[in-house]
This record gives structure tokens, C-alpha cells and sequence, in this order.
């Protein structure tokens, strides 16, 4: 009897008509939530927002409560507009994953030019000066590459010809004058030395040359890197590298350290990824490098290669370069080869070429939901749909880590019920990041490359030159730290013609980020939060008590994806508290994720500041039901214009950079 007065007052909620009550009733709850907002509007103190996250964890007791005796809820309608406020809905109850969040306004991105660089041209490589081995035997069979790209066919003649050169392209030119000219100037020693900034890309080019290399067996490549065994490296320095890759820490730990190492026959310099070889604060050690090769007094060719050209690398350009050309490819401009003596034109720097299939996607999405909202993506894309592979990138090591965890022992459970209604494949977790062993990022490299589905989860150590095969979608869930890094990021998909796309995670306190992206032509087209949250729908595992179905209406959808929401948040939850180990490592992924926020460069700090946060809301973000207590003092608060607080940033910002790559 019970059960039918309750199913007739829900199924009254839907009535077209509506007595002058039930109007009454709804225009009270519009006042009273229109007050509620104004209320959040009004500016508040710590002391505020931290009664105010008290009160939030008080309603959710309140909901625990409830949950456990459903009957009293049911026995209590009176109750449901106040604890629901929504308008029209049927009472179910809902977590406070979907209270007290700030509101979310439409995306006006601005019409924008977007700079495009065609990729392939209709020349070969037959129509260069190059050795008939190199071109039939390696780019045509091994590589299966027949047509030069555009930044290829402008390079190769100008390197070729002698001359320095600075060459910024989203497809970058590889290392085929190297290999050309190494063949006509066989000598022991190093003869090229290519800089890498990471270790991932120092093994990714060693790798092509050895390709490229095949048909020249008197060629031999090398590489030296951080977590390798300097005795090893020593033994084949010794025996005699012809081109050598490394990162610049490692190189002049050898120049200092090992007495085998000469550079006497280096004719060529190669500094690949420049800019962000200057980012992480390698200028001492580029130093270093340089000094050592000047010593010799040969002439030397300098190549600077990066998708992106900063002030900085200007200045290394005019200290290691002779009249460099500036070589740069883009939709509208065909004659981009000119001098420079200080590198690229400025105007360059303003705007950056982005791949022509690459689709950019922006969602706009409260702290709160960050976590659901990620999950619920990765398993539209790798879950429901077939041959996706995603590169989430993340501000730390230890949110890596943390969410790796959390991810792995949620989502990757599978359903109770052997039967359901959508096909599903398994999910393949995979993490990379600064603070791991060099032979557990060599053996993650190697198999996301193999892999024909996966995500990895990782930090900018993965932003950077590296070609990861048939990636199709970049996931940035903390946003880069400049437009140039959001370039770099994104470049890691729709690579040399293929079709790819992209998605930033943005809170609504930093939209004006999209504004940024638009001064460097850079266009992104919004994506709904309700419409990735939707595809929980799909997955019965987070069904919730409601018993939706495809004749309700699109009222009653909306509140059974918040529902299924809300069970996936619970489950989040249930598992980071269910013992101190896993609640301490959320706290430690939290405490980095608000110190890498302070990093931001002054730039954008009006965008990115770490007051702009709520700690409350950012907690749930990781599986947390509260802040932690004593949050705020492990991160730097101080003005900007402190020393104390510039200093706390600096070696910050230099810990977090130097874990990113090691030596």
C-alpha cells in the first residue's frame, strides 16, 4: 500500500499540469536557492570556508545515515525538497558531490586563425643528393616513408649545405644529414652529438638511428642516460661511438669524469626539444657541453630543433650559432627559410602550428568532480569503445601514482552480473614519471608503444618529442603550465597526418585559461561534463536505486547519472579510507598537486592561484572526504613579492623538474 502511494506521488512529479500548490512550492525552493547562491557568491574568510566544509561533511553524515534506513526517507516527503532542491525531480537521494559547486558557464572561445602545417609534400627523397642505401633500403622499406614531410623538404638542402639552423616544426626533420654526412666523414670518436632533454627520447632516437643506421654497419650509435651503469657506458665510449644521444646531465657527468671521452671529430651539434632542455634547467650543463666542444676549435654545424622557439632559446642561439637560418613550415606560408641572427622572428613565438587532423576539446569541470568525471571518460573511450589510446597528463609523480592505484583497483574490477547489455573490453593501466627506476620506465616505454589499447598516466616527462604509436586521445587533467607545454602535450597524437584529439580539464575559476590558448591561435571547442558523466549509464556497476529507463523523462536521466555519480565517488572513497596506507598516499597526491599549483608562473597567476582553491572540494578530488587537517601550512602562502615565498617556490619548482628527468 505504501510502496503504490509512494510510486504515485514520483510519478505525479511528472504530471504536464501542476496544481497551484505544487507552483507555490517550486517558487519558494527558487528563492530560497537563489539566496543560497548569492550566499556562496559573498567572499569568505579560512575560517568561513572551513565551517562551511564542516557543514558539507554534516550533510553527508546526515546522508549516511539515511542511506542506511531508506524507509525513513520515504516516510518523510516533506523532507525531499530541502535535502533535493531540485525542480520537478523525483526524490532520490544525492550525495554532496553535486552541492555547494560554483557554477559552470558556457565556453565562448574566440574566433581564432588557427596556424596549420601541412605535413607531407609530393617530393621524394630521391630528388635529395642522398646515399641509394639510406633511402631504398631504410625510409622506403624499414621505415615505409616514401614523400618528405614540409619541414623535411625545407631542412634536409639547408643542413646539407653547411649551415646552422634553428627549425621549428610539430613533425620534426630526424637525423638523416647526420647520417648522410657521417658516411663521408668516417672517423673514431663522436661525429654528431645529439642533447635530448628526457630519457624517454634519448632511447626513442638511439632507436631510429639504429634503423637508419642498418645499411652502414660501420656507423655505431650510442646513447648515455641517467639510470644506466656509468662502467658500461665508459666501456662503449672507449670502443667508439660514432653519433652520440644523450641527455645533458649524464654527458657531462662523462666529460668530467671520463678521460675516454673525446670530441675532437665532432662536426655536428644537435640540441632536439631545445626549449624544454632550457626549461629544466639544464643552461649550466648546455654550458659545460659547449665549452668542451669549443675547446677543439673545428668548425661545427648547430641544429636547434623544437615545436615551440622562446626567448631563451634565442639567446642560446646567438651564443653557440653563426648565422643561423630560421626554418619554419606553416598553412599560407611557403617561403618561412630566411637568416636570423637571433633566431626566429618574435612573431613566430606568438603562435604555434598544431596538427591538421588534431580535434581540441575543452570540458569545464567543478573540483569536486574532477576524479568521477576522469573515470568516467577513460572508460567511455577504452572501456566501450574499441582500439583507444589515451595519454592522461597529470602535475606529479605522486598523483601518478595515487590514481594508478585507485584506478586500477575500482575500475578495472569487473561487473557482478555476467550479462550486459554493451560490449566491453579490459582496461589497461600503464604509469610513467620522473621518480621511477630507469629499467621500469624503459620497460612501460616499450610496452604503451606496443600496446593497441591502454591509458598511461604520467607526468610532462612523456610531454616531449616522444612518438607513441596510435594514440588517439590526450587527456590534460591538470592544466600545462604555458601555452608552449599545452603545444607540446598535445603533439603527442595526430602525428604525421593521422587523425587524433585532445581534452583539457578546466575548473570554472580558470576559463580565462582558454583565452590564453586564443592569443596564440589556438581554438578549443567545448565539451559537456553531463555528457561524459553520462556514459556511466553504461555501466551497471554503479547502478543506483533508481530504476530509470529510456520512457522517463530527460529530468529523471540527469538524476540517475548523478546517482551512478555519486555510487563511482562512494566507491572512490570507500577504498582510499579503508586503510591508513591508502589514505596516507591520498594525502601525500594531494599535498603535490597543490604544490606543483604554486608553481605557475607569474604570468598566469591570475588564473592558476593556489587561494583560488577550495581544499575542501579538492580533496574529493582524491577520494577524500575532508581536507586534511594542518593542509594549509605545507604550502607556500606568502605574497609574491616575499623572498621567503620566491625562494620556497624556486626549489620547488627545481625538485619537481629534476625528478622529472634525471641525468
Amino acid at each position: 500500500m505504501f510502496q503504490k502511494k509512494w510510486e504515485s506521488k514520483r510519478k505525479a512529479v511528472f504530471e504536464p499540469q501542476e496544481s497551484s500548490t505544487s507552483k507555490q512550492r517550486k517558487i519558494n525552493q527558487t528563492g530560497q536557492q537563489h539566496a543560497h547562491k548569492q550566499k556562496l557568491q559573498t567572499p569568505k574568510s579560512p575560517s568561513q570556508r572551513s565551517n562551511n566544509r564542516d557543514t558539507e561533511e554534516n550533510e553527508d553524515q546526515r546522508e549516511k545515515s539515511a542511506a542506511k534506513s531508506p524507509s525513513k526517507v520515504k516516510t518523510s516527503p516533506k523532507k525531499a525538497p530541502e535535502e533535493h532542491g531540485d525542480h520537478g525531480r523525483p526524490f532520490i537521494k544525492t550525495s554532496s558531490l553535486f552541492r555547494n559547486n560554483p557554477e559552470i558557464p558556457d565556453v565562448l572561445s574566440p574566433a581564432v586563425n588557427q596556424v596549420k602545417e601541412k605535413v607531407f609534400t609530393s617530393n621524394t627523397f630521391e630528388e635529395l643528393n642522398l646515399h641509394p642505401h639510406l633511402v631504398r633500403t631504410n625510409l622506403n622499406i624499414v621505415l615505409n616513408v616514401t614523400s618528405m614531410t614540409s619541414v623535411q623538404k625545407k631542412t634536409i638542402p639547408v643542413l646539407m649545405s653547411g649551415k646552422d639552423a634553428v627549425v621549428r616544426s610539430q613533425t620534426g626533420s630526424g637525423g638523416i644529414p647526420d647520417i648522410e654526412c657521417s658516411d663521408h666523414y668516417l672517423n673514431y670518436g663522436p661525429l654528431a652529438v645529439v642533447i635530448v632533454p628526457t630519457r624517454e627520447l634519448a632511447l626513442q632516437s638511439f632507436q631510429m638511428f639504429q634503423k637508419l643506421l642498418k645499411p652502414f654497419t660501420w656507423i655505431v650509435p650510442g646513447v648515455l642516460m641517467g639510470g644506466e651503469k656509468r662502467k658500461a657506458e665508459k666501456a662503449r665510449l672507449r670502443k667508439g661511438i660514432n653519433v652520440l644521444i644523450s641527455t645533458p646531465g649524464r654527458l657531462v657527468d662523462h666529460i668530467k669524469n671520463t678521460l675516454s671521452i673525446a670530441f675532437s671529430a665532432v662536426r655536428w651539434l644537435i640540441l632536439d626539444e631545445a626549449d624544454r632542455t632550457l626549461d629544466l634547467g639544464f643552461e649550466k650543463d648546455l654550458t659545460v657541453i659547449l665549452n668542451a666542444l669549443n675547446v677543439t676549435g673545428l668548425a661545427r654545424q648547430n641544429v636547434l630543433l623544437s615545436a615551440t622557439l622562446t626567448e631563451g632559446l634565442s639567446r642560446l642561439a646567438s651564443i653557440s650559432m653563426k648565422e643561423p637560418v630560421s626554418i619554419h613550415v606553416s598553412e599560407g606560408s611557403e617561403d618561412t627559410v630566411e637568416a636570423c641572427p637571433q633566431a626566429a622572428p618574435q612573431a613566430l613565438s606568438d603562435s604555434y602550428a598544431m596538427p591538421e587532423r588534431l580535434q581540441q576539446h575543452v570540458v569545464v569541470v567543478p573540483s569536486k568532480l574532477h576524479l568521477v568525471c576522469l573515470a568516467a571518460f577513460i572508460l567511455a573511450k577504452c572501456k566501450f569503445e574499441q582500439r583507444q589510446k589515451l595519454i592522461v597528463f597529470i602535475s606529479s609523480c605522486e598523483a601518478v601514482e595515487f590514481l594508478l592505484t585507485l584506478f586500477t583497483a575500482v575500475l578495472c574490477v569487473k561487473p557482478s552480473t555476467a550479462s550486459t547489455k554493451h560490449t566491453s573490453t579490459s582496461l589497461n593501466f600503464y604509469r610513467l614519471h620522473g621518480n621511477m627506476r630507469q629499467e621500469e620506465r624503459t620497460e612501460v616505454f616499450q610496452e604503451f608503444s606496443q600496446c593497441k589499447t591502454g591509458i598511461l598516466l604520467c607526468t610532462d616527462v612523456a610531454a616531449r618529442g616522444l612518438d607513441l604509436p596510435q594514440v588517439t586521445w590526450i587527456v590534460q587533467y591538470n592544466p600545462p603550465v604555458s601555452a608552449a607545454e599545452y603545444v607540446h602535450r598535445v603533439g603527442r597524437t595526430a602525428r604525421i597526418g593521422a587523425q587524433g584529439s585532445s581534452l583539457l580539464f578546466l575548473t570554472p575559476s580558470e576559463m580565462a585559461f582558454v583565452d590564453v590558448l586564443a592569443n596564440h591561435n589556438i581554438s578549443l571547442s567545448e565539451m559537456k561534463m553531463e555528457d561524459i558523466l553520462a556514459t556511466l549509464m553504461k555501466d551497471e556497476r554503479f547502478k543506483g536505486r533508481g530504476k530509470w529507463d529510456s520512457k522517463r523523462s530527460a529530468t529523471a536521466f540527469e538524476q540517475e547519472v548523478r546517482e551512478r555519480a555519486t555510487v563511482l565517488q562512494t566507491d572512490f572513497e570507500n577504498y582510499v579510507h579503508a586503510n591508513n596506507e591508502s589514505l596516507q598516499t591520498a594525502k601525500s597526491a594531494l599535498q603535490s598537486f597543490l604544490r606543483a599549483y604554486t608553481t605557475y608562473p607569474s604570468s598566469l597567476k591570475h588564473i592558476f592561484h593556489i587561494r583560488s582553491l577550495h581544499l575542501g572540494h579538492a580533496a574529493k578530488s582524491f577520494g577524500l572526504r575532508d581536507a586534511p587537517q594542518g593542509l594549509g601550512s605545507s604550502i607556500t602562502t606568502n605574497p609574491a613579492n616575499s623572498k621567503d615565498s620566491k625562494k620556497g617556490k624556486d626549489k620547488a619548482k627545481r625538485y619537481c623538474k629534476f625528478s622529472e628527468v634525471g641525468q
